[in-house]
């Protein structure tokens, strides 16, 4: 796939074909990925790859987690309040999405239903927890965090993959590094679920909007 056309067509994936990836093809795609930019090369970035009876055991404690309405906990502060212009986006993105799912926002039951799927990577048969040594005042890391998940998400296209980038995935991070074993020192950033979509599923024919370019850019000196 064109790079181009990789960037267009990357969306986020919310459901799954059972189908695990192979360890070799996860392999290929993040060897790929590690070549994102990184300031100063400082490469701030680990990966924890989960599968099979592991993941299952994440995805279990992590919904019984929700369920309790345990306080999430994650190593890196999810954004408590945005902008209103941020939040209006936000809004519109679930008010398309939630209908093509059969209910509306203000739908309580179903929403619940929803969130526990993201808790479980929406029956993706893989996830790839990023994590790093950093720590939360390291904005840098964080921003060569985000290029490598998202470098890692147009690659996966190249192998037929779907992905979605998943904050709910680290909101419990120390049951997480439990099950896994990740050792205590490596925080996590963001978690990626990955799979063969199932594009038999309404929620993969959705594919949220972008602002146009002229509210986006200020051209100066041009």
């Amino acid at each position: 796939m064109e790079l181009v056309e990789a960037i267009k067509a990357r969306k986020s994936i919310r459901g799954y074909k059972p189908t695990p990836v192979t360890r070799d093809i996860i392999a290929q795609i993040i060897d790929v990925a590690r070549w994102a930019p990184s300031g100063s090369n400082t490469q701030p970035w680990e990966f924890f790859v989960l599968g099979g009876e592991v993941l299952e055991k994440v995805k279990d404690v992590l919904q019984q987690k929700f369920l309790a309405g345990a306080e999430p906990n994650p190593d890196f502060s999810m954004a408590s309040s945005q902008p209103a212009l941020y939040r209006e986006r936000r809004v519109a993105l679930v008010s398309a999405l939630y209908p093509l799912l059969g209910f509306s926002r203000g739908d309580r039951e179903k929403r619940q239903e929803w969130y526990l799927k993201m808790m479980r990577a929406f029956d993706a048969p893989n996830v790839i927890l990023v994590a790093t040594e950093a720590d939360s005042n390291d904005s840098w890391a964080l921003f060569n965090i985000g290029a490598v998940t998202q470098t890692i998400a147009l690659v996966a296209l190249e192998f037929g993959l779907g992905t979605c980038i998943e904050g709910a995935l680290v909101q419990y991070p120390d049951v997480v590094r439990e099950i896994a074993g990740i050792p205590s020192s490596k925080r996590l950033v963001i978690g990626i679920a990955i799979g063969y979509p199932d594009w038999d599923l309404p929620a993969n024919q959705f594919r949220s909007p972008r602002e146009p370019l002229d509210k986006l850019v200020t051209w100066c000196g041009l």
